[in-house]
């Protein structure tokens, strides 16, 4: 009687996870894997909508900023850049000074010049001197910078893994950029310009994510531009921009693209990029950094540039690096 339980126990053990395994998932008995509510599932979803979409503006902006700097100068640029981006902003300005309270006008003005002013003049300068793969390689510092900044003075705690996919995402970009063998360390003193833009970057992120968490996206771009009007018409004018042939085609065209990076680049960007800081945390906004040599590889593409199997390999390295740190 013990002999045949233990045979019975024995055989029970030897079979039912073969049992489990291939037999009740045809009956139809295996249970589902576990699957995120919908309105999870949708919140997910626009956080990568929003993600694609700046992706999509800040990878073009390189091009607008290039084609500016036909005939402007870099201050010029940048300045028509901001002014642009403030003009636009107005209407919206008036109910953003009711909305925000009093005490955190200060902080909307420093993120105005600390997360926009100051990076768009030192790019541009960079631009001048710099390749332009070294300046998306040094631009995508930006989530590491995020990290260091909000562990260090906004009491920021990031998982080993969002830490882990920051790395990934970063080493898969070098590769991507290595593998297209494009990039140039001349006048490699001005990457110091492009570093201090991206360490700008991961204050204003963190400082928007912690201060100006109860603001709406769209009060705080609008009131930090507006304030910026006024010191872009000075710059402006002491830049000698009004001495220039303003009828001239070649200034009317640098003038224009300035202008649309303004509206898009800046304005609009800021007010996405604020609002998936506070939808999706600030390191997953930061990461937004990598998804530009997507960008620049559709617009190769589109110019009839060819895509080899390696640079695929280091772009599916870079998504797993921006999922990894957008995992729960």
């Amino acid at each position: 009687m013990f002999l045949l339980k233990v045979k019975k126990n024995c055989t029970r053990t030897i079979f039912q996870p073969f049992f489990r395994a291939f037999f009740l998932p045809i009956m139809g008995f295996w249970p589902k894997p576990p699957t995120l509510p919908p309105m999870q599932a949708n919140t997910k979803l626009i956080n990568w909508g929003i993600f694609a979409a700046l992706s999509l503006i800040w990878g073009s902006s390189f091009m607008l900023m290039k084609y500016g700097m036909h005939t402007l100068s870099p201050y010029q640029v940048a300045t028509i850049r901001i002014l642009s981006a403030g003009l636009v902003m107005t209407p919206f300005a008036l109910e953003a000074f009711r909305k925000i309270p009093k005490e955190k006008y200060l902080l909307v003005i420093l993120s105005g010049l600390i997360g926009s002013f100051f990076p768009a003049y030192l790019f541009c300068i960079a631009e001048l001197e710099i390749d332009s793969s070294l300046a998306g390689i040094l631009n995508a510092l930006t989530p590491l910078f995020t990290i260091i900044v909000g562990v260090s003075f906004f009491q920021f705690q990031a998982k080993r893994q969002k830490f882990m996919g920051v790395l990934v995402g970063f080493v898969g970009l070098c590769l991507l950029f290595a593998a297209q063998r494009k990039v140039s360390f001349e006048n490699i003193s001005y990457a110091s310009l492009v570093l201090l833009a991206t360490l700008l970057y991961g204050i204003n992120i963190n400082m928007v994510g912690r201060h100006l968490k109860d603001a709406g996206s769209l009060n705080i771009a609008s009131m930090a531009f507006v304030f910026l009007i006024i010191p872009c018409f000075v710059i402006l004018y002491f830049t000698g921009y009004f001495s220039l042939d303003l009828s001239s085609k070649e200034v009317l065209l640098s003038t224009g693209a300035s202008m649309l990076l303004g509206l898009l680049g800046t304005a609009v960007a800021t007010v996405i990029y604020y609002m998936l800081a506070k939808r999706a945390g600030s390191l997953f906004a930061s990461t937004v950094t990598y998804g530009i040599p997507f960008v620049a590889v559709f617009w190769g593409l589109l110019a009839g540039e060819e895509i080899n199997l390696t640079q695929c390999g280091c772009m599916c390295i870079i998504l797993l690096g921006v999922w990894l740190s957008n995992k729960n």
